[in-house]
């Protein structure tokens, strides 16, 4: 009789254990699903918000560019806005900041200001240049929230509802245990015939030990990790261009403008013979300016630069690969530079493909005893049967 309630109760037990673990997983797994619907969401929301306030920055821009009037508009705008948190407007000569909260998303480094890297905020970056009025060198940054705290608030109250809930299934299923082991043990107790005769326990037999020796432990040293070295800001200290990490994800950005607008567009690869100083690299990154505008630069490895020009055609792109080309040259020969070439030329490309042609030239271009400068010159037709071959 005693074995069958101990086998009730251990199953009683097993089935309630298992139910709370059914519970903590349910609710573990469902904030997990929530939690990433609700950054989904607000990542739609911010992208968004973010193409309205561009639109309202062109028009308004269009009728008087950083008066108080476009100021006052963006400042409305961004404190109406539901996920982003600051903008950065970039003119031709000075670049402009409005936040929701002032020192919170902006860090201003050397009259330049900067977005704060938080891990509250998005990773996805929002940037667009402003045709206003043919006006240069405009663009506008925004950086948004990750999280809708309201969201996240409400999630993680209702899954701390889900794991009470399990803990009280638990605590009540061990405290209905004990009660009723209790009374099952006054029971067995009442019944009995006669008690049972105790008999002292024998003495423990005795073990000799002999004394451990003692040890010196040096203690060891555990290796720390590298600090982050990734890319913080938009352009590097090295360079004052931007980080090479960027590149592909502008190029992207800047072919899908170009094709919708049935514009080409050209990339440019350009790596030093010897090794560079930081200082004259970071003056012949600004002497790049003549390739394309400073936000379009980006380095590429320890000694060299790439360059974004949309708009532009093979022909120009070489055109002013060659007057950069002769200006390093005549501060710079030492440094030797080997320039490689490509350009959309009306296929439909991405990015990867548009690095590829161009390191390849490159790569010509540093082996060619005659020449410093290799472009990478596609058949659009061509092209477009072998990739109608790959598919």
């Amino acid at each position: 009789m005693k074995n069958k309630q101990q086998k009730s109760g251990g199953g009683f037990s097993s089935l309630i254990a298992a139910l709370c673990i059914v519970i903590y997983l349910f609710a573990l797994v469902q904030a997990a699903v929530r939690l990433y619907l609700s950054m989904e969401q607000y990542r739609v929301i911010a992208g968004n918000e973010f193409i309205k306030i561009r639109d309202l920055a062109v028009s308004t821009g269009s009728q008087g560019f950083m008066d108080d009037r476009f100021i006052q508009t963006m400042n409305n705008t961004l404190l109406s806005s539901k996920a982003l948190e600051a903008l950065i407007i970039s003119g031709p000569n000075e670049e402009y900041a409005f936040e929701k909260q002032k020192g919170r998303a902006i860090l201003w480094v050397n009259n330049s200001p900067r977005f704060i890297n938080r891990l509250s905020f998005s990773n996805v970056t929002y940037y667009d240049p402003l045709p206003i009025n043919n006006l240069r060198n405009a663009n506008i940054k925004a950086v948004a929230n990750a999280f809708n705290y309201d969201d996240i608030s409400r999630i993680l109250r209702e899954t701390l509802l889900l794991i009470l809930i399990g803990f009280a299934v638990s605590f009540f299923t061990m405290l209905f245990q004990i009660l009723l082991g209790g009374k099952t043990q006054e029971k067995n107790f009442k019944h009995a015939q006669m008690p049972a005769q105790t008999y002292p326990p024998p003495p423990p037999p005795m073990q000799n030990y002999a004394p451990q020796q003692t040890q010196d432990y040096v203690p060891i040293q555990q290796s720390r990790a590298p600090a982050d070295s990734g890319p913080k800001g938009l352009y590097s200290s090295r360079s004052n261009i931007g980080w090479e990490e960027y590149t592909k994800d502008r190029l992207d950005a800047e072919i899908h403008r170009c094709a919708s607008t049935e514009k080409d567009l050209t990339f440019i690869t350009i790596e030093f013979a010897t090794a560079i100083s930081d200082k004259t690299f970071k003056a012949i990154a600004e002497d790049a300016a003549i390739l394309s505008s400073k936000d379009m630069l980006f380095e590429y490895g320890s000694q060299g630069i790439c360059a974004i020009l949309p708009g532009t055609d093979l022909d120009s792109g070489i055109a002013k690969s060659e007057k950069f080309y002769q200006r390093v040259m005549q501060n710079n020969p030492e440094y030797d530079p080997g320039i490689g070439l490509t350009s959309r030329s009306g296929r439909l490309i991405n990015a990867e493909r548009l690095m590829m042609e161009s390191k390849e030239a490159l790569h010509r271009a540093k082996s060619d005893q005659t020449t410093s400068i290799i472009a990478f010159k596609s058949d659009p037709d061509k092209y477009r049967a072998f990739i109608s071959q790959q598919n």
